[in-house]
């Protein structure tokens, strides 16, 4: 079993792993944004799971507006970028599926969910 107690910041910081799926948390700052139009995981999905703040999520040129509660699935490949439009910070709980980051918070490459092993 595996265990973490969140404290939201700012910033995107991986909380929880296994080999075959990933937690991170993300706060984006009021007018701020992650992603953009050509920005896409190749070897996850992403569940994003909204916990405070508004936004607006655009994927695959589709706008869907984000509020707490929501959950949004985004597909591996399709192009992503997370908007906060709102006043307060923006905190989502997000799952990939296989791991889509390294410790150090860059993207690992498709089809390698598991090249710098496991988080304990």
């Amino acid at each position: 079993m595996k265990h973490k107690k969140l404290r939201f910041g700012t910033g995107f910081k991986v909380v929880l792993e296994n080999v075959r799926a990933q937690a991170a948390q993300m706060v984006l700052e009021p007018g701020k944004s992650e992603g953009h139009r050509g920005n896409r995981h190749d070897g996850a999905d992403q569940w994003l799971y909204v916990v405070s703040g508004s936004g607006v999520a655009i994927v695959n040129g589709k706008r869907l507006a984000l509020a707490p509660g929501g959950l949004l699935l985004i597909e591996r490949g399709d192009r992503h970028e997370i908007r906060n439009d709102g006043d307060e910070n923006l905190a989502t709980l997000n799952f990939y599926s296989p791991p889509a980051y390294r410790r150090d918070g860059s993207e690992r490459r498709a089809g390698k969910p598991a090249e710098d092993g496991p988080r304990r």
